[in-house]
């Protein structure tokens, strides 16, 4: 009997593990809002790992986040190491810049697991104010195809997002 339940136990597995190998594993997680201030007067604070650290929930998170940075800051290619045990481990790097519209990174964690991401900040003038959207996108391989399971991680990444936005908005209006 304790035989054919350890079978159908491992069965249930195997058929689980299966089935969340069938996952898609990218995504895709999006979050704006409104600052009321100008694309160049916000562009600064997405462009420069030193002023983002002033609005970015992660460093919020973990104020002794330790960080070192190669490279001119706000140019492509320049780089910053963060170690963080709220935040994980990794490299953010500037992709591409697109001055008052765009900055694109490649954000690679390596703990507290393995994940090479896509990350863009995009301002967009909107009537007397700017919309400033944040993006993560990239392929989460098999491990996040399983914490999607149990995890909802765009409710997760899009607090996170929403928090930056709504710190970001309240730095940038008060400095107008």
């Amino acid at each position: 009997m304790a035989l054919k339940i350890a079978v159908g136990i491992a069965a249930a597995v195997a058929v689980f593990l299966a089935y969340v190998a069938t996952r898609d594993g990218k995504f895709h997680y999006e979050r704006s809002g409104m600052i009321n201030a100008t694309p160049q007067q916000i562009f600064p604070y997405l462009s420069s790992y030193k002023l983002c650290s002033e609005w970015s929930p992660y460093e919020k998170m973990d104020p002794g986040m330790k960080k070192s940075f190669s490279g001119p800051d706000g140019a492509v290619g320049s780089k910053m190491e963060f170690a963080s045990d709220k935040s994980g481990t990794g490299t953010l790097e500037f992709l591409r810049i697109v001055p008052a519209e765009l900055v694109a990174l490649n954000l690679r964690m390596t703990k507290p697991f393995k994940m090479d991401n896509l990350v863009e900040y995009k301002l967009s003038p909107e009537g007397a104010g700017t919309r400033f959207t944040w993006s993560m996108s990239g392929e989460g391989g098999y491990i996040t195809k399983l914490m999607t399971v149990f995890v909802d991680c765009d409710k997760m990444a899009g607090k996170q997002f929403e928090e930056g936005i709504q710190s970001l908005k309240t730095l940038v209006e008060s400095k107008k």
